[in-house]
């Protein structure tokens, strides 16, 4: 039969099926290369191509079925032809040489220029093969049906299960490492504020509230002029309100509600009349929950207690805000009266000043994992109120100790960051 098609129809035909496995092997690359996440905007945006794709890869074993049916189809078709042709020329030698030559072809051009090209650009190819893909697949659904079924008995033997588990999900990590490649396609503002979010987990209330002995309130054991001075010099809007200390606290007053009862002569008794319930959290909570804890109990203040009931400080929405967007409330005075710088290399710091404010305005990298503040991380390190010219190397920053009283650090002096590593001298 072959020496009734001429040799021009034979080498025709050939080119004819290394073209289709080169679209075989090409396109499967293509596909299998695409980005899920993409490929999923593009679909809901109603790209034909990837909607297709889209509804391919929901079975890829009966896309790779039906691409290894077709495949190994043209190949082996091709292989015959190259029989053909070489007994035409002449006998074992010529179909040795042939067969070479033909091997090294398949190679290069139906296989890995096709597969590098696919790598490079998938969308470009992966498209337009499912619009083929798509019906082909309906047509030989038989046959792809039997070979899984024939491949998956065979997996099933040597103890391969599928657990149905979904490969494309992303861990916390994953998406971090999604947000820093889209450097290029999100500003480096939104890019921190989405970094910020996938963060919120790690960071506690521990680490952004107001402690305990910076707690601004009303003591109702103080005179009536006293209590008006405090809300007038006032910065915040809601204020606890107590006897005598902190942990006795009674309520949370909203100056907005005072402003509302002006007309009436001020007093104790009314100021009381107008608190909210205080709202208390545990330590350790991490500030995603008490996120959502603030959004179902639609408030903006809470106390935040340790095991013992005690307070330990304040947490307000607005901390956990900043905490994804950065400093928007804050007093800039504040942050000038934390940090001074004294030289190029060097700044005077107040000790009592939280680490994690101090890494996010002056770029620092100072250990987050223990004390929230400066006074605190020194004194674990050195395990004592060390005096006044004391150095202590912190993560690289070389720390002097500039002021001290009985019972804590006031200002120290930080450098240059350093090699990593903890001195003390």
């Amino acid at each position: 039969m072959g020496d009734d098609i001429p040799l021009a129809g034979l080498l025709g035909l050939l080119v004819v099926l290394l073209m289709l496995s080169a679209f075989f092997s090409g396109s499967e690359t293509a596909l299998m290369s695409l980005n899920r996440y993409q490929l999923r905007h593009k679909a809901r945006e109603g790209h034909r191509g990837a909607k297709l794709a889209e509804h391919l890869l929901k079975r890829p074993d009966r896309l790779i079925g039906l691409i290894l049916l077709g495949n190994n189809l043209v190949n082996f078709s091709a292989m015959a032809l190259v029989t053909l042709i070489t007994q035409k020329f002449g006998g074992e030698l010529a179909l040795a040489i042939g067969t070479g030559i033909f091997t090294l072809i398949v190679l290069v051009f139906a296989e890995a220029a096709p597969k590098t090209l696919a790598a490079l650009h998938p969308e470009r190819l992966a498209f337009p093969a499912a619009m083929i893909y798509y019906p082909l697949l309906k047509i030989a659904y038989p046959i792809v049906w039997l070979t899984n079924a024939a491949s998956n008995g065979v997996l099933f033997l040597l103890g391969v299960r599928d657990k149905g588990s979904d490969l494309h999900s992303l861990t916390r990590e994953e998406l971090r490492t999604v947000v820093h490649e889209a450097s290029t396609r999100i500003s480096a503002r939104y890019r921190q504020m989405l970094l910020s979010i996938l963060d919120l987990e790690k960071v506690t209330v521990d680490d952004v509230m107001v402690p305990h002995n910076e707690i601004i309130g009303i003591d109702l054991d103080d005179d009536d002029a006293d209590i008006e001075a405090t809300i007038a010099e006032s910065q915040h809007t809601r204020l606890p309100v107590y006897h005598d200390n902190i942990d006795q606290v009674i309520g949370i007053l909203h100056l907005r509600h005072l402003a509302n009862s002006a007309n009436k002569t001020f007093s104790k008794e009314m100021l009381q009349n107008l608190l909210m319930e205080a709202y208390f959290v545990p330590e350790g909570t991490p500030l995603s929950t008490q996120l959502v804890q603030f959004q179902r109990r639609r408030g903006r203040i809470a106390m935040v207690v340790d095991e013992y009931g005690d307070i330990q400080g304040i947490v307000t929405l607005e901390d956990i805000l900043e905490e994804i967007v950065g400093e928007f409330t804050t007093d800039p005075a504040d942050d000038e009266n934390d940090v001074v710088r004294e030289t190029s290399n060097t700044f005077l710091v107040d000790a009592t000043a939280n680490i994690r404010e101090l890494n996010r305005s002056q770029d620092w990298d100072l250990p987050t994992d223990g004390p929230k503040t400066l006074n605190g991380l020194i004194v674990e390190m050195l395990e004592t109120i060390p005096t006044p010219s004391t150095c202590v190397k912190i993560s690289g920053y070389p720390i002097e100790i500039v002021e001290t009283d009985d019972n804590r650090i006031r200002f120290v002096r930080i450098g240059k960051r350093e090699q990593p590593g903890i001195e003390a001298d």
